[in-house]
């Protein structure tokens, strides 16, 4: 698949890297410096190279949202016509201090997307889980037993596509239900967020669900 890359921050910049070294086309956009752009197509590898939201987002099977919530308009408008596009969004909606959500509760940052692109495809992915720890993850992809990787969205083909990149990326996607249900997800994400950068184990944490079943553990 082709992948726009919307913002070189540290989750654009390594979720890039990963989908380049597993084998997709990667455009990285949207930094203020084009040196940036092009080390990081550098380092990521051949098939990875650096443009401008538009030139990144034409052609594109994927589009993913990595940049700050107060940016969102901004890129959206470089990025020109993403009408009929699949956009992966694991930009939270953050106030500026990077303390709070500023949606909540009756909605929620990928909704609030969705209204912004009605005629694009909106998969909420990749946000519940820090930066630091996704190389580990990625490296450790051939293990038999994954860290889960929640995501939602209202349309099932869109879905399959975001949950084999989920899976590139090393994770087991674990599929939440329509995108309203980033009104949980979100605060999740928070919370996952204050265990990695609050707590003492350091920001390398991913999250794992199991399933048991009770009328098995009760006979047993």
């Amino acid at each position: 698949m082709r992948i726009a890359m919307l913002g070189a921050g540290l989750m654009g910049s390594k979720l890039g890297t990963i989908f380049a070294r597993a084998g997709h086309e990667v455009v990285f956009s949207y930094s203020r410096s084009r040196k940036k752009l092009e080390r990081l197509a550098h380092e990521a590898g051949r098939r990875a190279r650096a443009g401008t939201p538009a030139e990144a987002a034409e052609g594109a099977d994927v589009v993913l949202l990595a940049v700050h919530w107060n940016q969102v308009d901004d890129v959206l408008s470089q990025a020109s016509d993403l009408s009929g596009k699949l956009i992966v969004t694991c930009s939270l909606p953050m106030d500026a201090r990077n303390t709070t959500l500023v949606i909540g509760r009756d909605s929620s940052g990928a909704e609030v997307l969705a209204g912004k692109l009605p005629k694009a495809c909106v998969v909420s992915a990749f946000g519940t889980v820090p930066s630091e720890v996704l190389f580990a993850v990625f490296e450790a992809r051939r293990r038999a037993r994954r860290p889960s990787l929640v995501y939602c969205g209202d349309e099932e083909q869109a879905k399959g596509v975001a949950a084999r990149l989920i899976r590139d990326a090393g994770f087991e996607p674990e599929d939440a239900g329509p995108l309203r249900t980033a009104r949980y997800i979100e605060p999740f994400a928070l919370l996952m967020g204050e265990l990695a950068y609050g707590g003492a184990g350091g920001p390398g944490l991913a999250y794992q669900f199991q399933r048991f079943d009770e009328r098995a553990s009760l006979s047993g």
